[in-house]
């Protein structure tokens, strides 16, 4: 097995929660810190060493109709453009069960339990594996102890319903605090690596 690290980023409420009350496209407690500088030097730190973006289905077919356009927008801050052409033009693997061609050039879509895949990521090739604003993968993940460092967006907001990344069930494990930066309108960017 080589030594790729496995890497997420998502951004959460401060009751947990990675979408409000009206479902999985509810993002009004988020969205608004998204673009603020903490959380756009935050975006560019998390792609920095990766070399696969690995996305569930949903956000893969949400992110082929954002973030091309951001790579050719001349206008758009420089930041959000160098992610998204580091996006499209790196190794992106999508996890689903009903896809059946690729959204994305540079893409392969992948039928498998998300551990089973990360496992097989991780022992070829090189760079950092970013699971990429992908509840439902990086639940996985952590359900199987396979995240390595986890980059969180924290939004001063209690949405009050919706999905929460941390569900009941997961494993115990010990995560140290590797960075944070707190933003003008109080978002926090967090990054935490695993203690093993």
């Amino acid at each position: 097995m080589t030594n790729r690290l496995v890497t997420a980023n998502i951004g959460l409420t401060l009751d947990g929660r990675y979408n409000g009350p009206g479902g999985p496209t509810d993002a009004q407690a988020i969205v608004r810190y998204a673009t603020t500088e903490v959380a756009r030097d935050h975006l560019t730190r998390i792609w920095d060493g990766a070399s696969t973006a690995l996305l569930g289905r949903v956000n893969a077919e949400g992110f082929l109709t954002y973030w091309p356009t951001v790579a050719a927008d001349e206008n758009a801050d420089p930041r959000d453009r160098a992610y998204a052409k580091w996006l499209v033009d790196t190794d992106k693997v999508v996890l689903s069960t009903t896809l059946t061609e690729a959204p994305w050039e540079r893409t392969r879509i992948v039928n498998m339990p998300a551990a089973d895949l990360v496992t097989t990521l991780k022992s070829t090739g090189t760079g950092e594996i970013l699971v990429n604003s992908s509840p439902t993968v990086i639940k996985d993940l952590l359900a199987a102890d396979l995240i390595d460092r986890l980059y969180l967006l924290i939004c001063p907001e209690i949405a009050g319903n919706g999905q929460r990344l941390f569900d009941d069930g997961l494993p115990g494990s010990q995560w140290t605090l590797a960075r944070h930066e707190v933003g003008e309108l109080g978002e926090m960017a967090l990054t935490y690596d695993r203690v093993r």
